[in-house]
């Protein structure tokens, strides 16, 4: 969908929620303790009502960061990885690993492939040239 057609959607669809959320807010947040856990929470809420709104009016803005989340999960769970690395050097050896097989990713190069074939031309490779190797190809010079 584009963010057009998605901000349209979301003043259809969403809006009159968010509306009634607010309302609800508005009414129930005189009955709570300010200092409770709900209070606390419906303060917090009336005080973000506009970073909120944002999402109405930007259809490019995702309604949630469940795309980020699925990205770097795998360097979560790297760092408990890295805990059993027995050493120091193992560590750095396993991030390497990690950031070669995210570059493949990234770059939708088949890691299995890739390193069968810098396993094999690695040793005929001089070390000018090592940045051939990389799962992009070569490195571009900035």
């Amino acid at each position: 969908m584009n963010p057009l057609d998605r901000k349209l959607d979301r003043l259809a669809k969403v809006k009159p929620h968010l509306d009634n959320l607010k309302s609800w807010v508005e009414e129930e947040c005189v009955k709570v303790l300010p200092k409770s856990a709900i209070g606390k929470a419906m303060s917090y809420t009336q005080s973000q009502w506009h970073k909120l709104y944002n999402l109405l009016e930007d259809g490019r803005l995702e309604i949630d960061n469940n795309l980020i989340e699925n990205k770097i999960r795998p360097l979560a769970l790297g760092r408990k990885n890295y805990l059993f690395a027995g050493s120091h050097d193992g560590a750095k050896r396993i991030a390497m690993i990690y950031s070669f097989m995210g570059t493949c990713k990234a770059n939708d190069v088949n890691p299995n492939e890739w390193l069968k074939n810098v396993l094999e031309k690695i040793p005929d490779t001089k070390m000018s040239e090592l940045s051939n190797l990389l799962p992009i190809g070569k490195v571009q010079q900035v």
